[in-house]
């Protein structure tokens, strides 16, 4: 066995040990297919009033202007489908903020994996990536063998469906490249159909300043009236797309505790979230990704709901 292939298995070995679902590793080098895409994207202005997607165009589609000598991206998938969700007829946030911030949960298993691989093989560069720089995550985890991107834009697989989180490690090491997946999305458009806000506007392209999650999180201003009645109940992001995806029924619940949402956040029903105090805000979302849109936007999310 080569060093290469020894190391390899070192990685993914380890990444299965830390709990990640699994582990797919790519050459690190320009996304030559994902170019075009992500221009025409800009251009036609699907990313709203996201104005840092405009940003480092350069460094989202090469890795090595974002780590310097950098040889090989190592993508991994953190499981985050829950045992329990909310009841259909509350207001509803999405499955991936119900319990820790996923930034952090996820950046220390990373960081342990990093320093996992410099404690086994030596002096390894790299950085740890959790949807927070100009990595796209989808498109290296598709190139990694992790899945295909679906027509509702995520990430797909098989064996597990589409409910997990996607991080990377861009490290300046050889090791052995995964193979590409096919796309399995067939004909099936219940992604497309089932979009409240038709969001989805051809297979494979999501503009996403009409997506819900896009109102509810991104957009600091009022949420346009045109899409009242069509929020389907979301008060923070949404997973209809993933919901309704024939691969989801494959779906298993994670193992990581820091994932469980808080007790009251289950039990509360629509009056409850509508009288909600700052306090109780606090407490529900003590650690939350649902912090970001903090306790006015998410009032006003309510309030549009509600109307």
């Amino acid at each position: 066995m080569n060093n290469k292939s020894k190391y390899t298995q070192l990685i993914k070995t380890e990444a299965k040990r830390l709990g990640f679902l699994s582990c797919g590793i790519s050459k690190a080098e320009f996304l030559e297919e994902e170019a075009p895409r992500l221009e025409k994207w800009l251009n036609n202005n699907m990313h709203g009033q996201m104005q840092y997607m405009e940003n480092h165009f350069d460094k989202r589609l090469d890795p090595t202007k974002l780590v310097e000598g950098s040889k090989s991206v190592v993508s991994l998938l953190l499981n985050y489908f829950p045992s329990e969700e909310q009841s259909k007829d509350s207001f509803r946030i999405s499955k991936y903020a119900y319990g820790n911030d996923y930034h952090f949960v996820i950046k220390d298993k990373l960081k342990s994996l990093l320093h996992f691989i410099q404690d086994e093989i030596g002096e390894v560069g790299g950085r740890a990536f959790v949807d927070s720089a100009p990595v796209l995550d989808k498109a290296w985890a598709a190139k990694s063998g992790l899945g295909w991107i679906g027509k509702h834009s995520n990430l797909l697989s098989q064996q597990v469906g589409s409910f997990y989180f996607i991080a990377e490690l861009i490290i300046d090491l050889d090791l052995e490249y995964d193979m590409v997946t096919t796309d399995h999305c067939g004909t099936c458009t219940a992604c497309i159909d089932a979009c409240p806000t038709e969001a989805i506007t051809e297979p494979y392209v999501v503009d996403g300043s009409k997506c819900i999650s896009y109102f509810t999180i991104e957009l600091k201003e009022n949420i346009p009236s045109e899409f009242k009645g069509k929020m389907d109940d979301w008060m923070f992001g949404c997973d209809v797309c993933q919901d309704v995806c024939p691969w989801n029924r494959f779906s298993k619940s994670h193992k990581e505790p820091l994932f469980n949402p808080h007790p009251e956040l289950l039990s509360m029903s629509k009056k409850d979230w509508e009288e909600i105090t700052e306090v109780t805000f606090q407490k529900v979302f003590k650690k939350s990704a649902v912090k970001r849109t903090k306790f006015s936007g998410l009032k006003r999310n309510i309030n549009f709901l509600k109307e």
